[in-house]
């Protein structure tokens, strides 16, 4: 064990960082809390984010990683007790196997270890509820303890002391390039190592380093699907990173090391011999330039106490000139306080979109983490010329967009979406034209499901790209050529080039086989595209569109009360009841899924009887446990029951969407580790809050419609973006406010009386004041004036 750094030391390290982010008027951005949903735990429904430093929608994401392999996709796991290192590319909240998490970094002492060690029995354990810190140590490789009560998660900053070198270690970023900070102690070695083989989800397969001078390295790290990454390769992520890295002191003593690992070991990289060849890598001194398989580089020079020594990289997925411009622009010195200076006001820019008055200290911290995973995507993949590697894997220039990556298609079109349209309509925009450029330039002629560094990676279900499309053009943002946009969409949901096998057999039958999820996701991606056709004046296409959204029609059997999936004959598959998860349902059970026809509620309600309609969602609330583990019910962990919440408005029953939405946000998000019940989703689950918590959400994405809640807030002011709604405001306030107090008893519009539990996306942003009292029993006369828009009528 080498010299810790000291007690005093370390609080005196802890105290200035603290302090620094107490002076001056206190703002959102101090609210956010990146440690909120920081587990990969599968038994607390992990949020899987991480808690390093980013900026908004940039390149770059510099993090510990505390795991490589296995579902863990940010790499990051509170649980776990040991450090591998640190690196500057990651994915929030996803499931699967990961990806990204290139480039590691580990400051050591003492003898050199090439590979990162062995946590898999702590790995377990903690999975298993029984982890003992004290019980475990790190294995023989680089990786160190470490005590979360020296962590210092903020925005675009993040800290850590790593106990078994005694080294404080302070990250920052900047948006296509970050900052390392190390405090040593005394030690005729200290160290730095970069691992570039390390994947999040397996290895880079082939990498370059050359030495340029005696403060620079660079170099590139080939990952494609053969390595592991995004679903263990069967996300087919299939990327090349570029780095351009500096020191602050020169290079002492350097070297390269490479191991010889077995063939098939690639992806599983939690193997024996896997483990044992990176143990065992030959060490090169003095290489200044190498291209092979599983390398790494390391610097070593001595150090006093309490010296200081910087690390900085450019990273980019276009070139090492690319990855030094990127350096050059956003850190060109070696002022890291300015650099974390510069990520905090980057941050509270963002969040300056929405201020907040009132609620509790742990609702506005909820409520700005929320914010802060919001927008961590989809993030900025070209460099800061404008150069991004398209699906092709050629080099291209944006024009006037900024080209995109990382959409999580199934999850984000229901609620971050609709979010960013009023807050930021350009990245919604700027969405709209790179999954465009992605359809032309992979040569698949459709829209991307889940795309993933220009890769669709054709994870989940449906054709979600349809709604942010139609959703961004009906709201007026247009800044692409809405022809070309309009007929991807329709190829998406109707052509030949579109592989999906079910498409023959919904079109003839009305129904996906055996599928409930496809069945109704389909029907709603159709009317979008319906909607879309009607904009643009193609009305044979809306008509068959618009019709063949009706189809939710054909599952529903009255029989069990529930949607049902048919055979291919008709027949209706063997009911398990509509508890029992999959019966054609995608990560859900029918009782879950059944509810998903936005685009046509009050269709669903003819068919079901409103009585019986408002009694069955009722107790799907009511069944719900309180602490929103993975259950049977309102499984708010996963996206098909979002919009559920705020049905009842459709039935005339408003009182209880405040009700059970109140009842989720207090009970579902929380100012903790576990804080979000359920994988972050790339930020919808925060979106879902953030929307929510203001007062409204959007059930159908597409209509520009949101069903009014129950805001938490005394007063939240939405500024709105001033190229695309002239910088008007939007303000929602509260009056009677509290915990308390959930239920509308009056609201205005623009002062005057409001009489609807909805509002228009027009409305907003056309700037004005919702205004409503609230009172601690429901109203039953308000807000049942008229019902949301719908696309059939209700029954007379």
């Amino acid at each position: 064990m080498k010299e810790l750094l000291s007690g005093t030391m370390l609080a005196m390290l802890v105290v200035s960082q603290l302090h620094a982010e107490m002076s001056g008027e206190k703002t959102l951005v101090d609210d956010i809390n990146p440690i909120i949903g920081a587990s990969t735990m599968e038994a607390m429904n992990p949020g899987k984010t991480f808690p390093g430093a980013t900026t908004p929608f940039g390149l770059v994401q510099l993090s510990p990683d505390t795991i490589t392999g296995g579902d863990n996709g940010s790499g990051y796991s509170y649980e776990h007790t040991s450090i591998e290192g640190f690196s500057f590319t990651h994915l929030s909240g996803i499931g699967w196997y990961g990806d990204l998490g290139n480039f590691l970094v580990m400051p050591t002492t003492g003898p050199l270890k090439t590979a990162c060690g062995d946590n898999s029995s702590e790995d377990a354990s903690f999975k298993n509820h029984t982890l003992n810190s004290a019980k475990y140590k790190a294995s023989d490789g680089y990786r160190s303890h470490f005590r979360h009560e020296t962590e210092i998660t903020k925005a675009g900053y993040y800290a850590v002391t790593l106990d078994d070198y005694g080294i404080r270690v302070e990250a920052a970023a900047a948006p296509r390039a970050g900052i390392l900070r190390f405090t040593f102690p005394q030690s005729d070695l200290s160290r730095i190592q970069i691992d570039l083989a390390r994947r999040i989800g397996g290895t880079s397969t082939e990498q370059y380093v050359k030495v340029d001078d005696d403060h620079t390295i660079e170099g590139w790290m080939k990952c494609p699907p053969a390595g592991g990454g995004w679903g263990h390769g069967k996300g087919k992520a299939d990327y090349t990173v570029y780095f351009y890295a500096q020191f602050s002191q020169p290079l002492g003593k350097y070297g390269v090391w490479t191991a010889d690992v077995p063939q098939g070991d690639r992806k599983d990289i939690t193997s024996k011999e896997f483990r044992d060849a990176t143990a065992h890598a030959k060490i090169l001194d003095g290489c200044r330039e190498m291209e092979g398989d599983n390398l790494g580089f390391f610097t070593e020079f001595p150090t006093t106490k309490g010296e200081q020594g910087l690390l900085k990289a450019g990273i980019s997925f276009v070139s090492i000139q690319g990855a030094r411009e990127n350096l050059e622009h956003d850190i060109p010195d070696w002022d890291f306080d300015g650099v974390r200076g510069q990520a905090r006001q980057l941050w509270a820019d963002a969040l300056s979109k929405v201020a907040v008055e009132g609620g509790t200290e742990v609702q506005k911290e909820i409520f700005a983490t929320a914010m802060y995973h919001a927008m961590i995507d989809p993030r900025d993949f070209s460099d800061a010329g404008g150069l991004y590697t398209g699906a092709d894997h050629k080099i291209h220039q944006a024009g006037d967009f900024t080209y995109r990556t990382i959409f999580s298609g199934w999850d984000v079109f229901r609620g971050e979406y609709p979010l960013l349209t009023i807050i930021r309509p350009d990245v919604v925009n700027d969405t709209v034209n790179s999954l465009m450029q992605q359809a032309e330039l992979s040569g698949d002629g459709y829209l991307a499901r889940w795309e993933i560094l220009g890769t669709e990676s054709g994870c989940m279900i449906g054709d979600p790209a349809v709604s942010v499309f139609t959703d961004a053009y009906l709201k007026g943002i247009r800044g692409y050529d809405a022809e070309e946009a309009y007929a991807l969409c329709r190829e998406s949901v109707m052509g030949p080039k579109n592989s999906r096998r079910d498409l023959e057999d919904y079109d003839k039958l009305g129904y996906v086989p055996g599928s409930i999820s496809w069945t109704l996701e389909d029907a709603y991606f159709d009317y979008c595209v319906g909607q879309f056709a009607t904009a643009l004046g193609k009305t044979n296409d809306a008509d068959y569109l618009l019709k063949r959204s009706l189809n939710y029609r054909n599952i529903y059997d009255p029989s069990v009360g529930n949607m049902h999936a048919r055979n291919a004959d008709g027949s209706w598959t063997a009911w398990k009841g509509a508890t029992t998860e999959g019966q054609g349902c995608v990560e859900s059970n029918p009782y879950q899924q059944g509810w998903w026809v936005p685009q046509d509620v009050q269709g669903l309600i003819n068919l079901m009887g409103e009585d019986y309609f408002v009694h069955y969602l009722n107790e799907l609330f009511e069944k719900t446990p309180p602490d929103f583990r993975w259950n049977e019910y309102d499984n708010h962990a996963n996206e098909p029951v979002h919009q559920t919440p705020y049905l009842f408005v459709y039935a005339g029953k408003p009182w209880l969407t405040q009700k059970w939405a109140r009842f989720v946000m207090d009970n579902a998000y929380k100012n903790s580790v576990y804080g979000i019940c359920g994988n972050d989703d790339v930020g919808q689950m925060s979106a879902w809050y953030v929307l929510s918590a203001i007062g409204f959400y959007p059930v159908s994405p597409a209509d520009g419609i949101y069903i009014i809640g129950s805001p938490i807030f005394d007063k939240v002011t939405i500024r709105l973006d001033p190229h695309y709604y002239q910088g008007r405001q939007f303000t929602v306030i509260t009056h009677n406010n509290s915990p308390q107090n959930i239920y509308i008893q009056s609201a205005t519009l623009n002062g005057k009386p409001l009489e609807r539990a909805w509002i228009r996306h027009d409305e907003i942003v056309a700037g004005g004041t919702l205004e409503f009292v609230m009172g601690p029993q429901p109203n039953e006369k308000w807000g049942i004036a008229s019902l949301p828009p719908s696309f059939t009528e209700a029954k007379k």
